[in-house]
């Protein structure tokens, strides 16, 4: 388990360091958040939104941001032919915890963005920062995990872009509904034991989706 850990790590960092040289992922989800929230906010003016459309907007924003650039971890590696490489040197598995934890951290930094800006544009008021930081973590997590594993699958596809949203939609559905109420209950001052069933259930369903990943993913990355 340590070794797999620390092999998944090495692919972290050589993504990492990847990304920062080229910016391709970041500056694709960070522009459309940024896009979305700011057209909102001219659009509403002066409209406050209700909590329950506050938290569905957010969440929204976070899942279409994630299609437009968490798929290009795996893709990365066939447009540029270093996927092979990555077969010879790393066992699967360790390809794949890797992949995951660089776009745990992509889509945590992008509601570091995204955040601040729903205070700011749209007039959010968080009734209970605990629990919203906990409901976007795992939000975060549950959808990092759906992103990873679905990219892994499409990547070797022809169409992988138009693949990536058809395939992910129908299995972040769960994901997007359970963090949406939790969310709305945070922004209504709910406490975090309020948001206790649906943190359960988001690491519930991370846990099974990464299990999935793992049974799956050496046959698929193996061609």
């Amino acid at each position: 388990m340590l070794s797999l850990l620390s092999k998944g790590l090495v692919v972290f960092r050589k993504d990492l360091r990847l990304e920062f040289r080229s910016l391709y992922a970041l500056n694709a989800i960070g522009l459309f958040a940024v896009t979305t929230i700011t057209a909102v906010s001219f659009s509403l003016g002066p409209v406050r939104l209700e909590p329950n459309i506050l938290a569905a907007l957010f969440w929204v924003v976070i899942f279409f941001s994630a299609m437009s650039g968490l798929a290009h971890v795996f893709i990365r590696e066939e447009e540029q032919d270093t996927g092979d490489m990555l077969r010879l040197v790393f066992p699967p598995n360790a390809v794949l915890v890797g992949k995951w934890l660089f776009n745990i951290v992509l889509l945590g930094g992008l509601c570091l963005l995204i955040i601040p800006l729903f205070v700011i544009m749209l007039g959010a008021e968080v009734g209970n920062w605990p629990a919203m930081l906990a409901m976007t973590a795992s939000g975060v997590f549950a959808m990092a995990t759906v992103s990873t594993v679905i990219a892994a699958i499409i990547a070797l596809s022809g169409s992988r872009g138009a693949l990536f949203a058809v395939m992910t939609f129908p299995v972040a559905l769960p994901v997007l509904m359970t963090a949406i109420h939790g969310t709305r209950v945070a922004l209504e001052g709910g406490q975090l034991a309020d948001c206790g069933n649906d943190l359960k259930v988001l690491f519930s369903f991370t846990i099974v989706i990464m299990t999935v990943g793992f049974l799956l993913f050496e046959t698929i990355w193996r061609k």
